[in-house]
């Protein structure tokens, strides 16, 4: 199994509901951290933010989340990720002491990445997220921007993707990890994914240039892919719809990639018109 691939222990969760877990030092790179946490209704967690600003993703169920600054009560729209509708979001700056509390079964993601900036706490509803379709033919896909560069934050990029069986995403390939690049920034990367149905998976290639590193992954249902550097394009396969879910962040945040050139084309006009 691949080194960047880190199964779902949703069969076997921790007592605090814990499935994954991605952090700097387990992941050997600077700055994204990613957990995800499945919960049963009335059950109770309270996270410490330490040096890390937080996202808290409502991906799934209700819940009320308390912070010393704010308590937003019986936030969460969806039962599924495939209801394709923004989620409730909070966004928790350092050293912030957080009470969760699931009001349904709730499927919460906890996105991370340091800083030491003094922002405010604040709820992501979902009429603050916006919506694009990307791409044409069997490359569309639907993304919802909860925390894009145009969004306060010092470090964090959050953003779900859905992907219909049988397309591809996240291409044609892109990189994002050159730091000495006046057009690209340094962007460290999880994929959250889930399908529908759930016994569905992907393929997430990632891979470089010079093929350093050229790892292919199969991922199933609450698996997470981790990006450190390089190109990487997913694969659905026919009769399952994919969702996953984005966290990115790097020195600098701006979100500026390079095209692998020998599949930039996809973006062409042509291309595009095959399908108007």
């Amino acid at each position: 199994m691949s080194y960047l691939l880190s199964k779902s222990r949703k069969d076997h969760p921790e007592k605090n509901g814990e499935v994954q877990k991605i952090t700097p030092q387990t992941a050997n790179w600077e700055y994204v951290g990613f957990e995800m946490y499945h919960l049963q209704k009335d059950q109770e967690l309270t996270f410490d933010t330490e040096n890390t600003e937080t996202c808290f993703v409502l991906v799934a169920g209700k819940a009320t989340v308390t912070t010393a600054q704010a308590t937003f009560e019986h936030i969460g729209n969806r039962t599924s990720p495939f209801e394709r509708v923004p989620p409730y979001s909070v966004y928790v700056p350092h050293h912030q002491q957080v009470q969760i509390k699931a009001e349904s079964y709730l499927e919460l993601a906890v996105c991370r990445a340091p800083s030491q900036g003094n922002l405010p706490v604040r709820l992501i509803e979902p009429k603050d997220v916006g919506v694009e379709k990307r791409g044409y033919g069997n490359n569309k896909r639907l993304v919802h921007n909860i925390l894009p560069e145009t969004e306060t934050a010092d470090a964090l990029l959050v953003v779900e993707v859905f992907t219909d069986e049988g397309n591809t995403s996240s291409f044609p390939s892109h990189k994002h990890d050159d730091k000495n690049s006046p057009t690209e920034t340094y962007l460290e990367e999880t994929y959250y994914h889930r399908f529908s149905p759930s016994q569905g998976f992907a393929l997430q290639r990632v891979y470089t240039d010079d093929r350093s590193l050229d790892e292919c992954m199969v991922v199933y249902d609450g698996d997470v892919v981790q990006v450190p550097r390089g190109y990487h394009p997913v694969a659905t396969i026919a009769g399952y719809d994919n969702y996953y879910l984005n966290v990115m962040a790097g020195p600098v945040r701006k979100w500026r990639f390079t095209w692998e050139q020998d599949h930039a084309w996809i973006n062409s006009e042509k291309y595009a018109d095959k399908f108007k």
